[in-house]
C-alpha cells in the first residue's frame, strides 16, 4: 500500500486477544511500511506485518522504558513524511482514553492525511468476557466510561463525583487501579452506598484473565490482597454483581491452565491457537526447527521416479508441506501422483494433502507408523509393489521393514530433518520454579529430546508439572528421560493431545 501523499492510520488493536482486531485493522497491518505500537498491543498482531516493515515499540508507562507522547507524535510525522505508510497501533480503541484525538490533531497540523480505524474498547470486552452485562433492561439502561487517571497538571478534577455517585447505571473506570482507593472514597463520600457491587477484570480477553467481585467499600483492599494489577478495568453498579451462568469464557475447558507447546515455530503457532480457543494460556517453546532436504540429490532422484511407484506414503504434515513447496519451485503440481496411490499416517497429514488437492487413498484408524504399515497390508495387495516412503531423516526403518515383509519394494527418502532449536529458557525456568506451568506437551521424540537438553528434567519433577504426549513413541522417549507421562492422546494428533488434557482435568 504505497500512497502518493503521506498517510497515517490510527488503528485500534482491540482489548488484548489478537483475533479481536477488526478486519480493516488486520488488513492495514499487512500493508504497513512502519508500525508504531503500544505496550498493550498483542505482539501476535505483528506477525501479520511485512517482513521488511519497520516495527517501533513505544511503551507508555512510568519507568525508564517509557516513551513520551511527544516523541511518539514526532515519530508519526517523521515516518509519514519519509513516504512510509504508517500504522499507529493502539490497544483498545484509539480514541477512548487512548489520546487518539491528540495524535489526530498533530497529524492534521502537519498536513498529513490520516484515517481512524475503531477497535473493540476494553470496557466492553472485559465485561462480556467475564459474564458482566453493562446494559440490561432489568437493571441498567445507561453506561458511563470514566478515566481513573486524569491528565497530569490539571488544577481540578473534571469528574463530577457527586453526579457519578448518584448514577443509575453501569460505571466503568479505565486505568483506575493505582487510584482505586481514592475512587472508592470519592464515590462513598458523595453518597454511593459502600455495598454497591464492584468488580475488577485484569488482562481482559486473555487466557490469564482474572475477575474479582467485591463492593465499592472493599474493592481496593481486595484487589491489593489478591494482587490484581494493571491492566485492569473496574466496573461499578448492579452489573458488577456478575451472573456466573453468563461467564462463558471462564467456563472454557482449559481456562486458566498454562500449557507449554514444544513444536517447531509454525506447529507451535497452530497448537497455541487451538489452546486459546479452549481458554488456555499457551507458552510457545520452539524446541525444534524443520530443515528441508528437497535440494538433496536423493530427494530429487526420487521425485523423477514417482511415476514408477504404486504407493507414495507421507508420515507427517511437515513432509507434505515441504514436498509441495518443492513442487511449486520446480513448476510442478499434484499431477506427479497420476500413477500412484497415496497414503497418510493420520488426519493432519491427510488434511495437508487435501489442501494440495490430493485426497489420500488410505489413512489408518490408529495414527502411528506401525499401524499404518499393518493396516495398509491388510487393505491392499503390496506383494511386488513399489512403495515410496517420504519421511524425516530421524524416522526409523520400522515402517519400511513392515512393508518389506509383505513383499513390497520400499524406497525410504528423507524429505526433511528435525534439528534442535536453542531457546531462551529463562521464562520457562522461572515459571517452573513458582509452579505456574500446568502442562508440558510433546508431539515428537525429537521435541522431547530438544526440550530436556535445555531444561533440567529434575525441575519439572519438583514443580509437579504434568506431561502430555501425542502417542506411545513420544511417551516412551519421555519415560526414557525419566519422566512420568500423565496423559497420552488416544487420537495421535494435536487435537487428541488437547482432548486428553481436558479429560485428565475433569478427573
Amino acid at each position: 500500500m504505497t500512497e502518493s501523499t503521506p498517510k497515517v492510520y490510527l488503528v485500534g488493536a482491540g482489548p488484548g486477544r489478537a483475533d479481536l482486531i477488526t478486519l480493516r485493522g488486520a488488513e492495514l497491518i499487512k500493508c504497513a511500511d512502519c508500525i508504531i505500537y503500544d505496550r498493550l498491543v498483542n505482539p501476535d498482531l505483528l506477525t501479520l506485518a511485512k517482513a521488511d516493515a519497520e516495527i517501533i515499540h513505544t511503551p507508555k508507562r512510568t519507568g525508564p522504558t517509557s516513551v513520551a507522547q511527544g516523541l511518539i507524535n514526532e515519530l508519526m510525522v517523521e515516518k509519514a513524511l519519509d513516504g512510509k505508510t504508517v500504522i499507529r497501533l493502539k490497544g483498545g480503541d484509539p480514541c477512548v482514553f487512548g489520546r487518539g484525538a491528540e495524535e489526530a490533531r498533530i497529524l492534521a497540523a502537519a498536513g498529513i492525511e490520516f484515517e481512524i480505524v475503531p477497535g473493540v474498547t476494553a470496557a466492553v470486552a472485559a465485561a462480556e468476557y467475564s459474564g458482566i452485562m453493562l446494559t440490561d433492561r432489568a437493571y441498567s439502561s445507561q453506561v458511563t466510561f470514566i478515566t481513573g487517571h486524569e491528565a497530569e497538571g490539571k488544577s481540578e478534577s473534571a469528574i463530577d463525583w457527586h453526579l457519578l455517585a448518584k448514577f443509575n447505571g453501569s460505571i466503568v473506570f479505565y486505568m483506575g487501579m493505582t487510584n482505586l482507593g481514592f475512587i472508592a472514597k470519592q464515590l462513598i463520600e458523595n453518597g454511593m452506598s459502600a455495598d454497591t457491587p464492584a468488580a475488577a477484570i485484569q488482562n481482559a480477553t486473555l487466557p490469564i484473565q482474572r475477575k474479582l467481585c467485591a463492593t465499592v467499600g472493599t474493592i481496593a483492599a481486595e484487589c491489593e490482597k489478591q494482587q490484581i494489577e494493571p491492566p485492569a478495568i473496574i466496573v461499578i453498579g448492579t452489573a458488577a454483581k456478575a451472573d456466573n451462568s453468563l461467564d462463558w469464557f471462564g467456563r472454557l475447558p482449559l481456562f486458566g491452565q498454562t500449557i507449554v507447546t514444544t513444536r517447531d515455530k509454525k506447529g507451535n503457532a497452530d497448537f497455541a491457537a487451538k489452546i486459546i480457543a479452549q481458554g488456555g494460556n499457551p507458552i510457545k517453546f520452539d524446541s525444534i526447527k524443520i530443515k528441508p532436504f528437497t535440494d538433496k540429490s536423493e530427494f530429487l532422484k526420487t521425485l523423477t521416479r514417482l511415476s514408477e511407484y504404486h504407493w507414495v506414503i507421507f508420515t507427517s504434515a511437515n513432509g507434505v508441506n515441504i514436498f509441495f513447496d518443492c513442487l511449486q519451485i520446480l513448476n510442478k503440481d499434484a499431477r506427479v501422483f497420476a500413477h500412484a496411490k497415496v497414503a497418510a499416517v493420520g488426519p493432519n497429514t491427510a488434511a495437508a494433502l487435501k489442501r494440495h488437492a490430493i485426497i489420500p487413498d488410505f489413512v489408518p484408524t490408529i495414527f502411528t507408523r506401525e499401524q499404518l504399515g499393518k493396516q495398509l497390508i491388510a487393505a491392499a495387495e503390496l506383494k511386488g509393489k513399489a512403495v515410496c516412503l517420504l519421511c524425516s531423516q530421524e524416522a526409523t526403518d520400522q515402517l519400511k521393514q513392515i512393508l518389506a515383509v509383505a513383499g513390497a519394494s520400499v524406497d525410504q527418502t528423507s524429505v526433511y530433518s528435525v534439528e534442535t532449536q536453542k531457546c531462551d529458557c529463562a521464562r520457562i525456568k522461572d515459571l517452573l520454579d513458582v509452579g505456574r506451568i500446568d502442562w508440558l506437551t510433546f508431539a515428537s521424540p525429537s521435541a522431547a529430546e530438544s526440550f530436556f537438553e535445555q531444561i533440567d528434567p529434575g525441575a519439572v519433577k519438583s514443580a509437579k508439572t504434568r506431561i502430555a504426549s501425542i502417542g506411545p513413541v513420544t511417551g516412551a522417549r519421555l519415560k526414557d528421560i525419566g519422566l512420568t507421562v500423565h496423559t497420552e492422546a488416544a487420537e495421535h494428533t494435536i487435537d487428541g493431545v488437547i482432548e486428553a488434557i481436558k479429560i485428565y482435568s475433569r478427573i
